[in-house]
């Protein structure tokens, strides 16, 4: 008789990367090859109407699914069509739910890994290092749900020469073994951060690029009211005058940073000299001790309530 605990070690625990497919394909060009080699599976998630999740139309140009076919020689890569936009979800609802049945659909007993179109991980094997040494929460994932986060180097705004970016690092939800998402890519469990860090383009477009995607993302009614009359007169003279630069709350982004150059190569090389930019052990240690004892608390509350959390 097969043994099924070797069947199933067999079937899970892979490293599966999910990314969502919409307005913003062609960065995928960029996202993608960065984990490819390093991945079991990769889903590309899409709308079946081509929907954002405001429900405006999208168009993705035919070379793009050319560019896959030609590009994914190891036949790792899957477009999953489904129904991603219900009208009556806001569309932070609709970006949660999307999340949620992309990992479903890469298979719970796995590293559910969503990396989104303009993110660009420096060097994801380290980062599936980091997830080895964790393979234990992929036993019953149920009962230990975990979130491994990274952080990000926010790009901000493209000029003639070199380009503005975040001068510090910020927090991102990358993987789960237990997608009971709550927002977005969060899931309100236990984090264990990781100085894994990835490049993020998140404003690096035109003013009408991105116009559209803040009416068409989770986030569309929190836009900050100050947010492009600042973008707009950023540059490489002033920048270090402009303060509290986010979209959102705009006090999370306090200051901006300055690279000569726009090679993401080159960019990636400054970044793991910048000692600013760099995640310390201690700084790690208390994030993950604050963590391990904030859902050990939640454990000694009581015995009921920690087995309905889990």
């Amino acid at each position: 008789m097969i043994n099924i605990v070797v069947l199933l070690s067999a079937v899970m625990k892979k490293i599966q990367v999910g990314f969502l497919l919409s307005y913003d394909y062609e960065k995928l060009k960029l996202s993608i090859p960065p984990v490819y080699k390093e991945a079991d599976a990769i889903f590309l998630a899409m709308d079946q109407e081509q929907r954002t999740w405001s429900g405006k139309r999208f168009e993705i140009d035919a070379e793009f699914f050319k560019w896959i076919k030609d590009f994914d020689t190891e036949n790792k890569i899957t477009i999953y069509k489904d129904n991603f936009y219900i009208p009556t979800l806001s569309a932070i609802q609709n970006d949660t739910r999307e999340r949620h049945l992309l990992s479903i659909k890469m298979g719970i007993g796995n590293w559910l890994i969503q990396v989104d179109a303009d993110e660009y991980f420096i060097d994801f094997k380290q980062f599936v290092e980091t997830l080895r040494q964790h393979d234990h929460f992929l036993v019953n994932p149920k009962k230990q749900p975990v979130q491994i986060a990274g952080f990000l180097i926010n790009i901000y705004k493209y000029l003639d020469e070199g380009l503005l970016y975040v001068n510090k690092p910020t927090k991102v939800m990358l993987a789960t073994n237990y997608p009971n998402y709550k927002r977005a890519r969060n899931s309100k469990e236990r984090v264990i951060y990781t100085d894994n860090i990835l490049l993020h383009e998140c404003l690096s477009r035109t003013e009408a690029q991105l116009k559209f995607k803040f009416e068409n993302w989770g986030h569309n009614d929190e836009l900050n009211s100050e947010f492009f009359d600042k973008w707009r007169k950023a540059n490489a003279t002033n920048y270090k005058t402009i303060k509290n630069v986010f979209y959102l709350d705009p006090t999370i982004w306090r200051d901006l940073g300055h690279f000569p150059s726009q090679n993401l190569n080159e960019i990636k090389d400054d970044i793991k000299h910048n000692e600013a930019l760099r995640l310390t052990p201690i700084f790690l240690q208390k994030k993950n001790f604050g963590q391990w004892f904030k859902f050990l608390k939640i454990f000694k509350r009581s015995k009921i309530n920690f087995e309905s959390y889990f």
